[in-house]
């Protein structure tokens, strides 16, 4: 990290001559000597004194040298905490989490197996729910994140990463604090009958789909497309335009002006961890210990 000029110098300072310098340092007496004379002419001072009896150092020369002293030595606590930092970071699991896709489903997990991965750690990292720029999130698996926990049979999500089922989310319809449906405990499609239901358009998810051929067969609720993937935006639109809104039961508590409920229907969609499409041995390696802890429960 430092210029090896420096290093010399202080070689045979603490030597006293440039032969037993060049032995300390695997180098030609006259490799060092040039080092030297290269750092004299390079700072336009004299730092050595060269002498029949070896080498001292002049005045300058001795305060480079307690300085460059203090470089080295400085210098090598530098290199000591970068390759500590990077074992750090090659023992430290990345969980991603969101308002729509917390990370707390993996934290579960991650105590129940901790034990068997000693000296590894987690670190949390947030990001947006966008629903432009989700795509990108999830592609960041492997290089941002270790891992993601969320509702998944997105089709451009699994072209992105792999999928470790955990279970399964009920939809559900959430609806303003003060839409008339909101007093039920639990809805009937009919109840849908005369609104207009805002979900996911056609194309990417089997679940959705599967919900969307109910509600068409149902020819008095009138479909609304939301993007293909939610973010707080669709829960303010349904707020805004009171039309109720296909949703998750885990996502009950992502908007405070909306209630979620239950829907007289047998619809979910798979939930669970998101990885990299081409993983680590790390990773694979918790997976199984996950694997096997669900299959004790």
């Amino acid at each position: 990290m430092y210029n090896p000029q420096l290093k010399a110098f202080v070689q045979v300072a603490e030597s006293g001559s440039f032969h037993r310098a060049a032995e300390a340092l695997y180098l030609s007496s006259t490799a060092v000597l040039k080092q030297i004379n290269a750092l004299e002419k390079r700072l336009d001072l004299q730092l050595v004194l060269r002498t029949n009896h070896g080498v001292t150092l002049t005045e300058a020369g001795k305060v480079l040298y307690k300085h460059a002293k203090a470089i080295m030595a400085h210098s090598q606590r530098a290199i000591q905490e970068a390759r500590l930092a990077a074992e750090a970071v090659a023992t430290t699991f990345c969980v991603g989490t969101s308002i729509l896709n917390p990370c707390k489903p993996f934290m579960d997990l991650w105590y129940q197996v901790s034990q068997q991965l000693p000296g590894f750690k987690l670190h949390i990292v947030p990001f947006e729910d966008d629903h432009q720029g989700i795509l990108g999130e999830i592609a960041a698996l492997g290089v941002k994140f270790d891992f993601l926990v969320g509702a998944c049979d997105s089709r451009q999500w699994l072209d992105r990463c792999n999928f470790f089922p955990l279970g399964t989310y009920r939809h559900c319809v959430a609806v303003p604090r003060e839409h008339p449906l909101a007093r039920k405990g639990k809805l009937t499609i009919q109840d849908l009958y005369g609104y207009t239901l805002m979900m996911v358009r056609r194309g990417d998810s089997a679940s959705v789909d599967q919900v969307r051929d109910f509600v068409e067969g149902h020819p008095a609720i009138t479909i609304e497309d939301t993007p293909q993937f939610y973010d707080m935006e669709v829960f303010n639109r349904c707020v805004q335009t009171r039309n109720p809104l296909m949703t998750l039961e885990c996502w009950g508590e992502v908007h405070p002006s909306l209630v979620t409920l239950p829907v007289d229907w047998d619809f979910t969609i798979p939930y669970g961890i998101l990885y990299a499409l081409h993983p680590d041995e790390d990773t694979l390696r918790f997976l199984d210990l996950v694997k096997a802890q669900l299959a004790e429960a």
